[in-house]
């Protein structure tokens, strides 16, 4: 009686291990099914006979373990960088963008009397605890922030003036490659005039002639655009949208390698809020561009924020 009820077990055991694998099997091709869909052909792929349930569900595993194997890696090496570095604690893991971007309006009290300009804000209307680090101008071109962001995989916006970038075109072309996802290079004008004392042809040529250098140097056309000092008028915004720029990202803090600076009256980070920070070292504050990035890691980190991609929510 008792082999019987062993016999019995070993069966049910049996079949549980079959639905299993028949389940991730079904994944597996549920998964391929979607793929081909995606794929835009017409006439399946005439390929060799597919493998067997068995063997599909091996290869599940298999790539599902694979992954949680280069996620456990990639987090140990950001420890491990952010000791390097002389962060308090590792940055968070930015969340997956939203597959939807949000809808960017202008800041109320950040209106001009024109419709249908590119929208001025600086906070992005979003859920999830990110923040968006930018960096301005150009003056510093510090290789080590290169190493420091890409160890730590930090991403970040870069706006630049052609006055400071032009005697090295180069360091910011080794910037743009410098993360697998890439940072992205915007307008900041040519020159870092205040615009709203200029004239709109004035202004559309800072504008449109920054466009233009990016585009030529850099092979992109930047859809965003921050005027200098944050000052701007219509004619601004009417200029920028005339060679392309969607959208007008300012600020809600600023970070310094000693405080940071706030908009909001509560002095706090909130989520979508934009930080700014500059290209600028030992000659012009007080410390290098990691001083900096240590100071700002520090606070979005212990406030619970992970910094994620600008452009992927804009």
């Amino acid at each position: 009686m008792q082999l019987v009820r062993q016999k019995d077990q070993m069966m049910a055991q049996g079949a549980h291990r079959s639905r299993r694998t028949l389940g991730a099997a079904l994944a597996v091709a549920a998964l391929a099914s979607a793929a081909t869909a995606c794929s835009g052909s017409a006439e399946p792929e005439r390929t060799a006979p597919a493998p067997a349930a068995g063997q599909q569900a091996q290869g599940a595993a298999g790539a599902l373990d694979a992954y949680v194997e280069r996620v456990r890696a990639q987090r140990a090496a950001r420890v491990l960088a952010a000791k390097k570095w002389g962060l308090a604690k590792p940055p968070l893991e930015a969340p997956a963008p939203p597959a939807v971007k949000p809808r960017i309006t202008t800041r109320k009290g950040f209106e001009t009397d024109g419709e249908g300009l590119p929208p001025v804000f600086t906070t992005v209307p979003t859920k999830q605890k990110v923040v968006f680090l930018t960096i301005d101008d150009g003056a510093e071109k510090d290789p080590e922030l290169l190493r420091m962001m890409s160890e730590l995989r930090i991403p970040y916006s870069a706006f630049l003036s052609d006055y400071v970038v032009k005697d090295d075109y180069g360091y910011f072309a080794k910037m743009q490659k410098s993360q697998k996802s890439g940072v992205s290079l915007h307008n900041h004008t040519l020159n870092h005039r205040y615009l709203p004392a200029l004239s709109y042809s004035t202004q559309k040529r800072e504008i449109c002639g920054m466009q233009d250098v990016i585009e030529k140097r850099f092979g992109k056309r930047p859809p965003l655009f921050r005027p200098p000092y944050g000052n701007y008028n219509e004619d601004t915004l009417r200029a920028a949208q005339s060679c392309g720029v969607k959208a007008v990202p300012l600020w809600a803090a600023e970070a310094f390698p000693d405080h940071m600076e706030w908009r909001e009256w509560d002095r706090d980070l909130h989520p979508g809020d934009i930080v700014l920070t500059h290209f600028r070292g030992k000659e012009d504050w007080k410390g290098s561009m990691a001083d900096m990035i240590r100071r700002v890691m520090n606070v979005i980190t212990s406030k619970g924020y992970a910094v994620a991609k600008l452009e992927d929510y804009v």
